[in-house]
Order: structure tokens, then sequence, then C-alpha cells
């Protein structure tokens, strides 16, 4: 057995939940003696990295963590294949500018003042602070600088990325900046995973041989996208399987533009370039400024893709998310959109919340239409006031009902855009993202606001401020409902301006890092405050975002059938705890096809659970079916949000199966989806991991009719032999609670 399945510590319980377990060996920075060389260890993972003859950063080692007495091979450059190759290519550099006849993805391209466009990086000096290490460069040429920052942590997981610096007197312009390269061991035999899709159909897993030549990761549309996450893994054909084998993996920490370019050279060296994407980018940098870029994440394991997944959503939950490292649960919530549209109005929403209490709801949302003349999605989008015909009393009687009903409230947000139709747009047409002379393209009837201005980014900040502050705000919903098409900056304030000095690329890195601090500010004024990212779906999911906010909104298709493969591949690269999932009506008005209440709750379960169905159109054994689902689900809620996350079956099969053990292996659920029974074939049988092996599981079947086996079984035979379901017919599903004896925790 390999050494990633090592005990990991017994986590500590903390106020809201089971806390997942630190890896037993922490993360830490060492210099080898002797050398310009460090060795950064985290978890089970080590990355080497030094600086060569030729006084670059040079990627030395990237797998299995080394022990102290390592020490791992000298930085060297590497001849060229040919004459037509410089060392700049064959080498694994870590970050290599554009010059000395780099033919590869440049990390870093620049524009000097005397016209010359290329840079050669060579090592200045280093330090090491906690488990933060800083390299600096300096161009042999051009008062540039560049600082190289790696920090390393105890999941196993490392941050890079980049601080690129002019230390003269003329401007540069940076026309592409990436945040590092990620080298991999030269191997002929390497498969790489990525997710893509589009609006409703976010999150398909992709797999393919890695060959010679360059695939590309990207984004153009002003956000993550919904047609590619920056998420990656690579592994090795023969040797990785869902539970064993090597694994290396990252994400890229940013919610604009991006690129991630995967090269494989004829002779099978891989390397990995992220950052900014340089598509129609161009930074201009004054003497004395600097450009950070995002963070690059990546790791390494040797447990197959389900440990990779596992290792990552540690990380999320101890280092990344807000709350950090003691992130809250995420509460049952109900959502009023399908119920009400935008007829939103104090009276229905009272009746609401009624009903959601009756089920045992801890969050109550108020969705589209409560503000401005918000009557459809054509107008009002920008006056964010509350309606006074719908809401004669303002918000305040319908919070106190949700906070008597043992709730709290939240409401559906969407800043960042304006409708033409609204006092706002009327008021600032310049305030848009445009160009002078063009066409404004509207989608959903609606422009994007231009972030990126100051006046635009205090305004955003002070209406949802004053909304939260004037009202009993627990949870935003903020959404995001349409991609860029003109991304110009007025200066002005008519349409006929000319874009300002900078020619307004700026636009691509102010506007989301105004984004972030908008977030930051208002989470720093109200520390209670949740809040959610929603793009239409799962168009704004990536590492950078989720340091700002609590949760997302996978995908707009909430087809219980359809939401299981979507959340397959959510779960590789993100945290059960940030996904949120509603159970709907059905027939869904995606697919068309209906599916059983249960089968809708249980695919509802595998992260946050909401409710988002009609519920003054339940029947009695719905509203009934409904409170006894919220129920269970509360008694396993910490270990589906926060417990380790085992992929036992996919969805393509027909037959998914998908369990959850809370970090000490005390308390697992094991979900089993059967989509259609063919040919009279029994439910595959179930076979359990990561229980504690010598210990005795009392099991508590939801459906006891469909699990005829023992009370109670060892850990060793539910890992072995496992466990049997009947299931049988079209859209069966069924969920079975697992109890260590003597640590029983009742719903």
């Amino acid at each position: 057995m390999s050494s990633f399945f090592r005990t990991f510590c017994i986590a500590t319980f903390l106020m809201f939940a089971v806390m997942p377990a630190y890896p037993e060996k922490p993360a830490e920075i060492r210099a080898i003696p002797g050398r310009i060389e460090w060795v950064l260890s985290g978890g089970n993972m080590s990355y080497v990295v030094g600086i060569n003859d030729e006084k670059m950063p040079q990627s030395v080692y990237f797998g299995r963590r080394l022990s102290e007495s390592a020490v791992p091979p000298v930085a060297g450059m590497r001849p060229g294949w040919a004459s037509f190759e410089t060392p700049m290519t064959t080498t694994p550099l870590e970050y290599a500018a554009w010059g000395a006849g780099l033919a590869l993805e440049p990390a870093l391209k620049v524009d000097s003042a005397n016209g010359d466009r290329t840079l050669i990086l060579k090592y200045m000096s280093s330090q090491i602070e906690a488990n933060r290490l800083e390299i600096v460069l300096k161009d042999t040429t051009q008062p540039l600088k560049v600082h190289l920052f790696y920090e390393m942590f105890p999941e196993g997981v490392l941050a890079r990325w980049s601080r690129i610096e002019n230390v003269g007197r003329q401007t540069f312009k940076i026309d592409q900046a990436a945040s590092a390269t990620w080298n991999l061991p030269r191997a002929s035999n390497y498969e790489w995973s990525w997710l893509a899709g589009r609006w409703a159909a976010e999150w398909q897993l992709h797999t393919a041989v890695l060959q010679p030549g360059t695939q590309v990761l990207e984004s153009r549309v002003g956000t993550t996208s919904h047609t590619t996450n920056p998420w990656f893994e690579v592994h090795q054909a023969g040797l990785t399987t869902e539970q064993s084998g090597p694994v290396w993996f990252g994400e890229l920490g940013w919610s604009g533009n991006w690129k991630i370019a995967v090269e494989v050279s004829s002779t099978y060296n891989v390397r990995i370039t992220g950052g900014y994407n340089p598509f129609d980018f161009g930074f201009r940098l004054p003497p004395g400024q600097a450009l950070e870029t995002p963070k690059f994440y990546a790791g390494f394991t040797e447990g197959g893709m389900g440990e990779a997944s596992r290792v990552l959503h540690r990380f999320q939950l101890a280092e990344l998310l807000p709350s950090h490292p003691r992130p809250k649960l995420r509460p049952v919530l109900f959502d009023s959109w399908e119920s009400t549209r935008f007829n939103v109005a104090e009276q229905n929403q009272m009746a609401l919340v009624d009903l959601a209490a009756k089920l045992g709801v801890e969050r109550f949302v108020i969705d589209d239409g409560w503000f401005g003349s918000r009557n459809s999605d054509h107008s009002g989008l920008g006056d964010w006031f509350v309606n006074s015909e719908k809401f004669p009393h303002g918000l305040k009687p319908l919070i106190e009902r949700v906070h008597a009903s043992g709730m709290d409230f939240g409401i559906w947000v969407e800043p960042e855009m304006v409708n033409p139709d609204s006092d706002l747009y009327r008021r600032h047409p310049d305030w848009v993202l445009a160009f002078p002379d063009r066409q404004r393209t509207e989608e959903r009837h609606q422009l994007v606001l231009n972030l990126a201005k100051p006046e635009v980014k205090e305004y955003v900040f002070s209406v949802i401020d004053r909304l939260v502050t004037e009202n009993s705000i627990a949870f935003l919903k903020w959404d995001y409902n349409r991609t860029w098409s003109e991304p110009g900056w007025l200066a002005g304030g008519n349409e006929t301006d000319q874009i300002n000095g900078t020619e307004g690329r700026e636009v691509y890195v102010d506007y989301v890092r105004n984004l972030y601090d908008i977030l930051a500010r208002l989470r720093k004024k109200h520390p209670n405050l949740d809040i959610e990212s929603c793009a239409g779906g799962g168009g704004r999911v990536d590492l950078g975002i989720l340091r700002f906010t609590d949760e997302t909104w996978p995908s707009d298709n909430t087809d219980a059938l359809d939401r299981l493969n979507i959340q397959y591949g959510y779960l590789h690269a993100y945290a059960p705890q940030t996904m949120m999932s509603w159970v709907t009506d059905s027939p869904n008005g995606f697919d068309h096809r209906f599916i059983p209440l249960k089968f809708r709750f249980l695919a509802a379960m595998q992260g946050g659970l909401g409710i988002g169905g009609a519920l003054d159109h339940w029947s009695a054994d719905d509203l009934a079916l409904g409170e006894t689902m919220v129920r269970f689900y509360k008694s396993v809620q910490g270990t589906i949000q926060q417990g380790s996350l085992y992929r036992l079956s996919p969805p393509s099969t027909g037959a998914e199966q998908v369990e959850y053990v809370s970090q000490d292996s005390s308390q697992a659920v094991v979900f089993a989806y059967l989509q259609a029974q063919h040919n009279a074939l029994t439910y595959p049988r179930v076979v359990l991991q990561g229980l504690a092996p010598d210990s005795m599981y009392r099991l508590y079947p939801l459906d006891p009719e469909k699990y005829k086996g023992p009370d109670t079984v060892a850990g060793s035979l539910l890992m072995g032999e496992g466990l049997e379901l009947n299931l049988e017919g079209d859209y069966a599903a069924t969920v079975v609670r697992l109890e260590r004896l003597h640590e029983e925790r009742r719903p």
C-alpha cells in the first residue's frame, strides 16, 4: 500500500461541524546546503525549485514527499535537441519570459519603451518566511523585477503567483502575464482530464491522451465561464485509477479571463502554464507600479483521482473559504423563484414562509423581482430599492415572519448589471462596458457595469451595503447573468467620449480586483453575511471567487438526472460544502421528464441542500416526504459537506454510488441511484471505502425494505464485501446512514 494511505490525524470537533483532518506531515520549506535550491513539502507531496548555472529558476522535482535526508538533483540548463532549439526551450524553467530563443508559451511578455519586446530574467535574491518562499528575478537589461511566490499548505497543495514590478522611469506594457509554469516528470503515458460544457450542461468531465502539441483551456467572456473551468488533472494510463496511482492536479484562482496551456514536447516533456488570458490583454505598468498575477494552485498524490479531489476539498475548507478554518455548514435553503417568479410580493412570500418552516428549512430566500420596477427581466436592474407596491411596508414584516419561523433571511441581487430601462442607466449611460460609436449588445436585456471604474465600484458597494444594513439579511444570492461583449472603458459622461489613455485594457484585471474588494468589504462590515456566487449557473466558480463567497450555484439545470452528472464533474474540483443543489418540481423545464420527489431529494443532498419547488402546489404527501427528507439530511449534514467524498460508481454506469465519511470515520452516508433497470438485473453491490476497518458500524437505512442485511457490520466487511441494496425500476434511489458503535449520533 502506498504511503498516501497512512492514517490522517483525527480532527477535533469545532463550533459548527467536524473539521477536516490535517495530514500527519505539516508544510515546510528547507534550503539545500551548498546550493540555491529549496524543497517545499506539504501533506504527501514535495516540490523542488533551484537556481541553475544560468541563474534562472528551474523545476527540479514534483512528486511524492521526499524524506528529510533526500538530496534532489542539481538544477542545470539542458542542451537543445538540435541547433534549432535553445536551452530556453528544453530546460524546465519555472518562469520563462519571452526572449533568448524561447519557443514555448511564455510566462511573461513585455513591451519596453525602446521597442525591445524580450526579457531574460536572472536570479537576484530570495527569502523564506514561514511556509512562503519568495524568489526575486531581474531582467539583464530592462529595469523590471519579477517576484515569484510559493506558498506550501499542509494539505499537500502549493500556491504559486508572481508580481511584476517596474523599477525604472518609463512605462512598460505587459502583453502576457502568467502566474506559474508547472513542469511534470517526463513520461509518454500521460492522460489528462478537464471540465467543459455549456450553460445548463456545465461540469462535463473529459479525459484524453496527452499527445505532443499544445492543448488550451481558456475563457474570453469576462468571467470564469460555463464552457471551461480552470481545473486540470494529469495521470498515467495503466497506473492511475479512481483509488490509486499518481495524479498531478491544479486550479487557477481567477474569476476573469484566464488561460491554461498544456504543452507536450516531442520528447514528452510536459509543462502547464496558466494565468491571465493574453487575448486582448494589455496592462500598462507605470514607474513604481506592479502587477500581481492570480494564484495558481497545484498538488500531487499517489492515491488516485479520488484522493486528488479529497486533497482539494480539504484544502478549500481549511485554507481558502471565507470562514476557514472553521467554515459554517450550509443551511437547508428555500428559494422562492419557481413559486412566484417576478410576481414576488409580501403576501405570497408570507405564505411560503409557513410552508418552508414546516419542512424544516433553515434559510428563506426571496429571488428576483423584489426591487425597482422589476416585473420582468426587461427593467429595473441597477435600482436596488424595495418596490413599494409589492412590499408596502418594506421588507421588515417579511423578515420578522421569517425569523419568528426559525429561519434566517436571504435575498437575490445582481449588482454588476444594469437594464437600459432603469433609473441608474438613464443617469449614467457611461458606466457600462462599451466602445465609442459602437452598438451596445444586450444579453437578457441588460448591460455590464464597468466595475473597474472607481465610481461604479463605490456605487455597487454602497447600495448593497445599505440593503444589508437596513435589513436583517444573512445571505446574498449574488447573480451574474451575461458575458462581456464590448469590453471598452468610456472615460466621461456620454457614449461618444474617447476611451482613456490606457486603451481601457486594464479593465480585465481591475474589474475582477474591484469585485473581490467589494465582496471583501461587505464581509468585513457584515461578518455574519453569507454570499453565493451565481452566474446563470456555473459561470463563475473558481478558487478566486471562493475566497470571498461561501457557496456556488453549479447550474441552472435542476433536472435531477442531469444534476447527477453535473455534480459528478463539479466535485472533482470543488468541495461539497460549496455546491448548492435544489429540489425543484417535475417535469423539469429542461428535459420535461417526470422524476419522483424522493429521487430529486436524494440527488440534491450531495452538497448543500436547497428547495426551489413551488411549495404552494405540493400535495400533503409531498410536504410530508419533504419534511422526512430534510430531517434525514440534517442528521448527516456535517459529514456530507465536510467529510471525505468517495466516488464508488459514476453516473455514466446508470447506477451511481456516492459515499461520504466523516473525518474521524465515526459516521458515513451512502447514496445509491438507479436510473433505469435493464434485463431484470439486480443493483450492483456497494463496496464502501474510508471506514475504520476494525470498528463495527450500525446501519440506518432510510428505506428498510431496500436493505435486507444485518443491522451491525464490521468496517472491514463493508469495505470488502460491501452491502446489497434492492433498487428496481426507473429513477429508484435510497440512502443509508452508518454510525460507528459507541459513538452514535442520533438525528
